[in-house]
């Protein structure tokens, strides 16, 4: 069943004459603007990568992932019942977030008529009591039953390998290792190696040695593919 979040963002992106949920083929397009392809993934790249890359071959594709940065709960005592209670989820996820996505699909990603827009969002989640059942949407005790679009807080663009190099911290050595990216970002090491990994497969940055245990790593210079 589809979600309000997701039909509020085709809405957002059909704006000015784009078309939704047109066929092609065994696929159906979510937007299609002009001679552009617009697919919107709420949940993991991974699962339309094989699409995406089928589309790629003669159309150009625009993958909208929305990051959700900000999350309000509102719970009902039932399915369409009373509202019980709201409050912000303490979860919050940011624009790095996107390598977790990325690492199912450097495969497609970079491509010559693929963009990758990135949108970190504010939204509303309604959920009630799960009572055990098996529904799609099971998070522990209880189900969601829709989410809906507040406010979009950034768009970020990437269309090269070498856009993702923005996400770096500004000021690192020439040759560097994850723990440089993870001290420069105030993360965990985790997550700078899961950028690395990204940044690598897809051609931004090139191993170039190692530093006792720790890969190290240089920016690629030139035209990124």
């Amino acid at each position: 069943m589809e979600t309000s979040l997701h039909r509020q963002l085709k809405e957002r992106y059909a704006e000015g004459g784009g078309l939704t949920e047109q066929r092609l083929g065994r696929y159906r397009i979510d937007v299609v603007r002009g001679n552009q392809l617009v697919e919107i993934q709420l949940s993991s790249l991974s699962s339309i990568r094989d699409k995406i890359k089928a589309l790629l071959k003669k159309h150009d594709v625009l993958v909208v992932k929305p990051i959700i940065i900000r999350k309000h709960l509102v719970k009902r005592k039932r399915e369409g019942g009373q509202v019980v209670s709201r409050r912000r989820s303490p979860k919050q996820r940011t624009l790095l977030d996107v390598f977790e996505e990325l690492v199912h699909f450097i495969r497609v990603f970079p491509h010559k008529r693929l963009t990758l827009e990135v949108l970190l969002v504010e939204i509303e989640e309604w959920r009630y009591p799960g009572h055990g059942r098996r529904r799609r949407y099971r998070d522990n005790d209880h189900e969601v039953e829709d989410q809906h679009l507040l406010e979009v807080h950034g768009v970020h663009e990437f269309r090269s390998a070498a856009d993702l190099c923005r996400l770096l911290p500004p000021e690192l050595p020439k040759q560097f290792h994850t723990g440089h990216i993870a001290e420069g970002l105030s993360v965990e090491r985790w997550i700078a190696q899961r950028m690395a990994y990204c940044m690598r497969h897809t051609g931004a940055l090139k191993q170039v040695g190692k530093l006792g245990g720790a890969w190290l790593y240089e920016q690629k210079r030139g035209k990124a593919a």
